[in-house]
């Protein structure tokens, strides 16, 4: 049977999608400092099941000893793992066109012309709507939405259940927070040019160990701007090889024995708090997405039974989880005028 004007263009819109799903991904992490580094690091991982679990290890066995001779060993029986446990977060954005409109650019041209606005507004919000996740403490759409970098790292360090685990009783599972107002009596009250770097090599001392410590800051316009007047030209390391070969504000961080990438996450629209930055282990961090549900398309395009219409989705199921909150911190300015 021949096929319809409607049903003919509602496969256009389907295979218009699919074509550009592939790069949904990359559209979404170039968009965002962390995804990007998360995904460069090969930190997206698919998973399976009606829960994320990510495996922690939480504590030693207990049975080093020194010894000689007939000296006895200590073989300790220890439990050494547990899970955290994630709930996958479901979104979805909608392409919609009224076959009116089809029907009135019908002809290449014409039509792609309107699959690519409507298309491309899609992919705008869809970008937008996962940087207010990330940068977001999960509470928004009734709890439904993705776990951002306020419930991973949060400014109350020592309360709250996240990931199933209750912070208040396990204080393996607490992340830092460092306020410049009280936390560096002996540097100074506010985050200034001058005393930026001196709370930033602080706060990488206090919290690394061997080789580990939080490789990625993003900071709020106010703490990259005191970053960036801290260094004179000889001393400004811009990043050009990393985030900023894609276009973030980047500059590279050198103190404490240390190196991190830096970049500003502020801007017209930013979701990022003010007077803020997080120092992030990014080892220890994760995107688990369904193989199916990963910034991609869903399903073929749907015409609703009481309009005349086409409705294509696309979506992503997943979370953004941790299993080492030991290098995660927080700085911020509680009093900037102090």
């Amino acid at each position: 049977m021949a096929l319809t004007s409607v049903e003919k263009n509602q496969e256009i819109l389907s295979l218009a999608l699919e074509d550009r799903a592939s790069g949904y991904q990359d559209l979404v992490s170039n968009s965002n400092a962390l995804l990007n580094v998360l995904k460069r690091k090969g930190k997206f991982k698919e998973y399976s099941g009606p829960k994320i679990r990510q495996r922690l290890l939480y504590t030693k066995t207990g049975s080093a000893v020194w010894y000689n001779g007939f000296d006895f060993l200590n073989p300790v029986p220890a439990e050494l793992f547990n899970d955290a446990e994630y709930s996958p977060k479901m979104c979805a954005v909608a392409v919609t066109l009224a076959n009116e409109d089809i029907l009135n650019n019908e002809g290449e041209n014409q039509l792609m012309d309107i699959l690519e606005s409507h298309i491309e507004a899609a992919e705008g919000e869809l970008q937008d709507e996962v940087d207010i996740s990330l940068h977001g403490n999960g509470t928004r759409f009734g709890g439904k939405e993705l776990g951002g970098l306020q419930l991973a790292v949060p400014t109350v360090v020592n309360s709250g259940v996240y990931a199933g685990i209750d912070r208040g009783a396990n204080a393996i599972w607490r992340t830092s927070v460092f306020d410049a107002n009280s936390a560096f009596p002996a540097i100074g009250t506010q985050v200034t040019a001058t005393t930026i770097r001196p709370m930033l090599n602080s706060i990488m001392t206090q919290r690394s160990r061997g080789t580990r410590a939080a490789d990625l800051l993003l900071m709020s316009p106010e703490h990259y701007g005191a970053y960036d007047a801290a260094t004179v030209a000889i001393q400004r390391v811009n990043d050009v090889s990393g985030l900023g070969k894609l276009g973030f504000t980047s500059l590279k961080y050198f103190g404490a024995g240390r190196s991190a990438e830096i970049v500003q996450e502020g801007g017209i629209g930013s979701n990022m708090p003010a007077n803020t930055t997080y120092g992030l282990d990014t080892d220890t961090l994760w995107l688990r997405y369904h193989p199916e549900r990963n910034f991609n398309k869903i399903g073929k395009s749907m015409m609703p039974i009481n309009q005349d219409a086409n409705v294509q989705y696309i979506g992503f199921m997943g979370e953004l989880t941790m299993n080492n909150p030991l290098f995660q911190w927080k700085l911020i300015d509680s009093n900037p005028a102090a």
